[in-house]
């Protein structure tokens, strides 16, 4: 079988040059792409994803420095080589600090070129190669936590598109229902990341007030506010050469969705209380359960926030619609459970594998795994019977309220009441079990209860 050859995008805005570097290139073993001007080479960088760019860096409008970021946010390995006469050699210098592959200074001999390419090449080999060996390594010995479970069709295809977007820098934005298993896909691409030996952090957005998110967000100096007795790093900075998950970004108030903007835009934070602003290193992944098209539209979320999270979209189908992995994930759950309590795994009678079948999951994976729990811990022997599942997977759901009954189109706040009471019962008053299943914060659902009770001598009425 004959060896690929390298493929090598040439940049340069005058023709007698990509002609003259096409011809010599093209006859020691390269598979040249030639785009005249840097509009064209960001095209054909995009179009035909090179293994090398040989780039001039003095071009009108867009430049060899303007190529090379580029190249780098779309896939940080990929070699790329400026070309600089003596006026630009500062700039190519620079350049090479911020990640370029090499410079050759013009007028240079054609041997001297192909030299390089060449280690150019064998440098794009060597760490495709050592990708490919510490990704598999990885699919191999990754904890069953970090690796998502799943051949449903759907969900297939979200585990392709987030190992093709694992190599890159690009940013994420996960959405999904609450309970989908978001986090579990941003850890799984930050395993498949050039990233995954450094830390991967993350918050949960709509879990603290706007002065405290702030400050977790960014950092602060000290005296910033009440409180403030000494400077503190936010996880921005504590990323650095990692990944951030920003879980819930949808709950981010408008004034933090500024300053997030700022970040992604400058990659750089300004903390609560300083005057400098600090360059961050870090790769963000963002999910949400909510519809941000939506949030737009009702002015809650910020439109260029939007798109400059929205770089590479996943969305994950509710296990309503995979039921086919019900036996993989439960499989996977009780295999789980009897390793942390080391004991023999537990196995699921046909009942109550009928009834994990048929029921509707509105929590998700993250109410299946809670579910299973709860059985294995209320199973004497080795086979979890339909007994051990909570009431609410085997019973038939609850009559509404006689005053909402008599409602032919009941409101989905009557409906999102009628349910939140519903799994608060079936879990004996535990609202904190109760907010895991519901897939919200355990605030919320204070909130929402209090609601309610205030609520009572209306309903009654």
């Amino acid at each position: 079988m004959t060896e690929r050859r390298p493929r090598l995008l040439v940049v340069d805005d005058e023709s007698g040059i990509l002609d003259s570097l096409r011809i010599l290139l093209r006859n020691h073993g390269f598979d040249v792409l030639a785009a005249q001007g840097g509009r064209a080479g960001l095209d054909a960088l995009a179009e035909h994803g090179p293994d090398i760019v040989l780039s001039d860096i003095k071009m009108p409008k867009v430049t060899g420095i303007d190529i090379l970021r580029a190249a780098r946010e779309r896939d940080a390995e990929l070699p790329v080589i400026l070309m600089t006469a003596q006026a630009e050699l500062q700039s190519a210098i620079q350049a090479v600090n911020q990640g370029a592959f090499y410079y050759i200074q013009k007028p240079f001999a054609n041997d001297d070129l192909v030299a390089i390419c060449r280690r150019a090449a064998e440098y794009r080999a060597l760490r495709s190669e050592n990708r490919e060996l510490k990704s598999e390594i990885r699919r191999r010995d990754r904890s069953t936590s970090v690796q998502p479970v799943g051949g449903a069709g759907r969900f297939v295809e979200v585990l392709r598109l987030a190992e093709q977007v694992g190599r890159t820098e690009s940013t994420v934005l996960i959405q999904g229902e609450s309970g989908t298993g978001k986090e579990v896909i941003a850890r799984y691409i930050h395993e498949l990341s050039q990233r995954s030996d450094g830390p991967f952090l993350s918050i949960n957005c709509g879990a603290l007030p706007e002065s405290l998110l702030e400050s977790e967000l960014f950092g602060h100096v000290k005296g910033s506010f009440t409180g403030a007795v000494r400077d503190k790093q936010g996880l921005f900075a504590a990323a650095r050469g990692g990944t951030f998950f920003l879980d819930e970004i949808a709950e981010i108030p408008p004034s933090t969705q500024v300053k997030l903007l700022r970040v992604l835009q400058e990659r750089e934070i300004l903390p609560v209380g300083a005057t400098e602003a600090v360059p961050v290193d870090v790769r963000v992944i963002a999910a949400t359960n909510r519809d941000l098209d939506e949030e737009i539209r009702a002015a809650r979320f910020r439109s260029d926030l939007y798109y400059r999270l929205n770089v590479i979209a996943l969305h994950l189908p509710p296990l309503r619609e995979r039921r086919e992995d019900i036996p993989l994930l439960a499989e996977n759950f009780l295999q789980r459970v009897a390793t942390a309590r080391s004991e023999g795994v537990k196995r699921l009678s046909p009942a109550a594998f009928d009834a994990l079948r048929v029921y509707d999951w509105p929590g998700n994976v993250r109410e299946l795994e809670n579910a299973l729990e709860r059985a294995v811990v209320l199973t004497a022997g080795q086979e979890i019977d339909v007994a051990a599942l909570p009431e609410r997977i085997v019973a038939p759901p609850p009559q509404p309220l006689t005053g909402e009954r008599a409602a032919r189109n009941p409101t989905l706040e009557i409906i999102e009441r009628a349910y939140i009471m519903w799994v608060l019962q079936a879990e004996g008053g535990n609202k904190t079990r109760a907010a895991e299943v519901l897939g919200i914060d355990p605030s919320t659902l204070y909130r929402k209860l209090a609601k309610y009770e205030s609520e009572l001598p209306v309903l009654r009425s």
